[in-house]
């Protein structure tokens, strides 16, 4: 009986404990937003930019990163070092547009729900596979470093706020939005390649450069599955921004179509999926390491090699392709979007 009630008081403790944690949290997080809400009016009262951003709005960009990001490290998304980059970037994006917010979420969700599918073959394919797919600080910078850096640039465009994609009212901006969207397509679609295509794949890859065969996992493999999965992981992160803009843009009516940001998402997703991989065949040493019977990013005795050089790891790569996607592309959107 003694043992019971000892349990119960056990379960409230537990109880208590996390009702208290989630207070505290609560508190932190009134007062970081109340903090960002008296700078920002302090700053535009000196700057005169006419863009003050609510104090609602500050609390939505601090409360939802940090309640996704709490989530994704007890998921084992997140290590606590990529955690806290991962904060940055969501409240960064969340404060400029709710639609980058959008796009960030449909990458990062189904990236990791795809990093952690079919672990068992993964691990056997992959030297360097990790156990839940944790994403550390590094890794998030170079997925999400230069969104960040343009939802910088579109505040200090535009300031806070949601508008369409329309080169003949906003063309700087709408550049802007193209060049985040290009950048978190490219990294979707790679990793929609770099996770599906393995897996379902019944050829083996071919070289991009030379189209020969080549194990599974060397850098710059590609298969018709993986194409396909990047374009669809690019569409996936297009429509998310789409379905936002529909719920979020008060005078949607009154400009361009956005339907087009769908079809722009998934060429960004498969244009840096093969740019990524073209990086990767020519500046990422691939080897096949005889001893475990696996492709190894790094040269032994016991290595043959197969493709590369040593000159970039897998995250400069991925930093590389989304910055090449996000400076050139939305150029070549701009000749064929549609205008009144």
């Amino acid at each position: 009986m003694s043992g019971i009630i000892l349990n119960e008081d056990e379960l409230l403790i537990k109880e208590y404990s996390k009702m208290l944690t989630d207070m505290i949290l609560l508190c932190f997080t009134l007062g970081l937003s109340l903090m960002f809400w008296i700078i920002s009016i302090i700053t535009n009262s000196y700057s005169g930019t006419g863009y003050p951003v609510s104090a609602w709005r500050w609390l939505f960009s601090v409360l939802l990163p940090l309640t996704l990001t709490l989530r994704a490290v007890k998921k084992r998304s997140l290590d606590y070092t990529g955690a806290l980059g991962a904060m940055v970037v969501g409240v960064i994006l969340t404060v400029a547009n709710w639609s980058f917010l959008s796009a960030l979420f449909a990458f990062f969700i189904t990236s990791s729900k795809l990093t952690k599918w079919k672990g068992d073959i993964k691990k056997r394919l992959d030297s360097e596979y990790k156990e839940g797919g944790q994403r550390n600080w590094i890794q998030v910078l170079c997925n999400g470093g230069i969104p960040t850096e343009l939802a910088l640039l579109y505040m200090i465009e535009v300031g806070s706020g949601e508008i369409p994609v329309d080169f003949g009212k906003q063309y700087s901006a709408s550049w802007i939005c193209l060049s985040l969207l290009g950048a978190l397509s490219c990294s979707a679609g790679d990793t929609w390649a770099s996770e599906v295509g393995p897996v379902l794949s019944q050829t083996k890859p071919r070289l991009i450069t030379t189209w020969k065969e080549v194990p599974t996992g060397t850098n710059g493999g590609v298969t018709p599955v993986g194409l396909v999965a990047s374009f669809l992981g690019g569409l996936t992160v297009g429509a998310s921004y789409f379905i936002s803009q529909i719920l979020f843009v008060s005078d949607l009516h009154l400009a361009v179509p956005q339907w087009p940001v769908i079809v722009y998402g998934g060429v960004a997703g498969l244009l840096g999926s093969g740019l990524d991989s073209l990086l990767g065949a020519e500046m990422q040493y691939s080897g096949y390491d005889e001893s475990t019977g696996k492709v190894v990013n790094y040269e032994s005795k016991t290595t043959k090699r197969i493709c590369g050089k040593p000159i970039l790891d897998n995250n400069a790569v991925n930093l590389f392709s989304s910055l090449l996607i996000a400076l050139f592309l939305p150029g070549l959107a701009w000749g064929v979007w549609p205008r009144l």
